[in-house]
């Protein structure tokens, strides 16, 4: 018997019908060479791994607007456009080149970011949660069976706010790739199905205030659009 109630379990809807039930959330930094230089690095470095909590995840309906908040205790909150991948079978030590047949699908999601608390966390060597492990940081739209789309390895990446482009890239730019990608992280945790895969934004990350519309797409995945209030 549980002494308190029990959360209710985190999924995303699919495109098409169906939920998808989230275990965790990785997330892929600098994996995107433009960003990494205007993020002040250079060349292909080793990939590095943060996480979200699930429940930072914000679904959006397909051909909807979603409603975030703006957070608490920033003033320089800044948007990331990423390609999530969602897994349907993980396992240890995945070989880069088996990796892909552990792709579920894909999805259009936002790695929101509380740039002052994550650069100011950098500058004292502490870890980067309060940066962007917060509520609503993990705005995604329906997921797209990769049955369904293929498997994605290029295609344009892009976010307007406003209207106003900001960033613009190409899967085909991703530094370490998304099989290389599950490769890595399964050297280091057990990936389950379940667990989805922010792998990167391309350049041209900015702030965003109250009454800003953010649209990103990736392309063979549609339209994620997300206001902030």
């Amino acid at each position: 018997m549980h002494v308190l109630p029990a959360p209710a379990p985190v999924t995303l809807p699919v495109a098409g019908g169906g939920v998808y039930p989230v275990r965790r959330i990785y997330c892929v930094g600098r994996n995107y060479a433009e960003h990494a230089q205007e993020m002040g690095h250079t060349g292909r470095e080793a990939p590095f791994f943060f996480m979200k909590p699930a429940d930072a995840l914000l679904p959006v309906a397909e051909g909807e607007t979603g409603t975030m908040d703006y957070p608490s205790l920033t003033a320089n909150l800044h948007h990331e456009i990423e390609l999530v991948v969602a897994l349907g079978r993980g396992g240890r030590d995945i070989p880069a080149a088996e990796a892909t047949e552990c792709i579920w699908g894909y999805a259009v999601g936002l790695d929101m970011t509380r740039r002052d608390l994550q650069n100011e966390m950098k500058k004292q060597g502490r870890p980067w949660e309060i940066g962007k492990a917060f509520e609503q940081s993990a705005p995604i739209g329906p997921l797209v069976p990769r049955t369904r789309c293929g498997t994605l390895e290029r295609g344009a990446i892009t976010l307007a706010v406003n209207g106003q482009p900001r960033q613009k890239g190409d899967l085909s730019d991703l530094i370490w790739s998304i099989a290389e990608t599950i490769e890595q992280l399964s050297r280091a945790w057990q990936l389950q199905a379940g667990d989805l895969i922010f792998t990167g934004t391309p350049a041209g990350v900015g702030a965003v205030v109250p009454g800003d519309v953010m649209e990103g797409a990736v392309e063979g995945l549609g339209t994620l659009r997300v206001a902030v209030r």
